[in-house]
């Protein structure tokens, strides 16, 4: 059964006349554009002033950083949303095609370029001559690395395979990659860091891949009840998801900025800078957010929630290029 009314839906088709998909291919293309400006320019002002010395290739690490997350993110996001779709009365068999192959390429690009700054003393090389692959079976930093290339290789080869499911598995091993290659051992308390960035890692890439892969399938299911009830059950647990990351970003930054000190770090480091500018568009996410749900749970046609929530993607996508800055600036001296 049509949620929409024929006349609705003809007025729809007459004023998307005017706005060819090759237009919103566009404006994607230019959001992508400026999101990958923050991780490269971002780095000199946030350290602007604050003391701090800018590390060789920090824009650059930033950058392969936010690209890992946001392949990272589409891979698990599309295995989210197709285990939700299974869940949904009357769902349609078709579905979006999948990206996961070329996110899982992208992701070993990406890692392989990490890989490659680590193997050089955690700096952008100049020369492949510069690389010591054989370097970074030495290293924590450097077998982590590793991992993550070969996790992400395994993953698209999955995608590509008749059983994409089991791809689950090796992007599961780069998410714990992650938590442990962010918290050294040297690190106070590394293990309990490392156990609140697998669950904010984890949570977000739910959270930023579903959505997107959830509005590529409404798109597809355009008018039905299926596609009501996928958003729905998105958003139940898309809050759940947002809770999760509110408790452990909280946790995780009171670890390296105490109380007390919180406030002034806030400004006068680069970590904390760039913090606060991921809190700050994070509010943003979760008020459109909640602008979606009470759309879809009051709207005469709950699918005018798409709008809010498409507008919520492409902040998320700001929010994956800040996170990845976040990953490349120096963490602040705990006092």
């Amino acid at each position: 059964m049509s949620l929409t009314n024929p006349r609705s839906r003809a007025a729809g088709t007459r004023e998307g006349a005017g706005r060819p998909g090759a237009g919103r291919a566009v404006a994607v293309i230019v959001l992508v554009a400026l999101a990958s400006l923050i991780p490269l320019l971002g780095p000199s002002p946030a350290l602007h002033g604050t003391g701090e010395a800018d590390a060789p290739g920090t824009g650059g690490i930033a950058l392969l950083r936010t690209v890992l997350f946001a392949a990272l993110s589409l891979s698990v996001g599309e295995l989210f949303i197709n285990r939700l779709v299974r869940s949904v009365p009357g769902a349609p068999a078709a579905l979006p095609r999948s990206w996961s192959v070329a996110a899982g390429a992208v992701g070993f690009a990406a890692a392989l370029g990490l890989a490659s700054v680590v193997a050089t003393g955690n700096l952008i090389p100049d020369s492949p001559a510069a690389v010591d692959v054989g370097g970074l079976y030495a290293t924590r930093d450097g077998k982590l690395a590793l991992l993550e290339v070969n996790a992400f290789l395994a993953a698209a080869l999955c995608a590509a395979s008749r059983r994409p499911g089991t791809q689950v598995l090796p992007l599961a091993v780069v998410i714990v990659a992650e938590a442990l290659r962010a918290h050294p051992t040297t690190e106070y308390s590394p293990l309990l860091g490392s156990g609140l960035t697998l669950v904010h890692l984890t949570c977000s890439s739910l959270w930023v891949g579903g959505l997107l892969y959830a509005l590529r399938v409404l798109r597809l299911w355009r008018g039905t009840e299926a596609g009501t009830a996928l958003l729905g059950r998105y958003a139940r647990l898309a809050a759940l998801l947002l809770a999760a990351l509110t408790a452990t970003g909280v946790a995780s930054s009171l670890r390296r900025m105490p109380p007390e000190t919180i406030l002034e770090q806030l400004t006068d480091t680069a970590y904390g800078r760039v913090l606060l500018a991921k809190v700050i568009l994070v509010a943003g996410v979760a008020a459109l957010a909640l602008w979606a749900r009470v759309r879809l749970a009051r709207a005469a046609d709950p699918l005018t929630a798409v709008t809010p929530a498409r507008a919520e993607v492409y902040l998320l996508g700001v929010v994956v290029a800040v996170s990845g800055l976040l990953t490349a600036v120096p963490v602040p001296i705990r006092w």
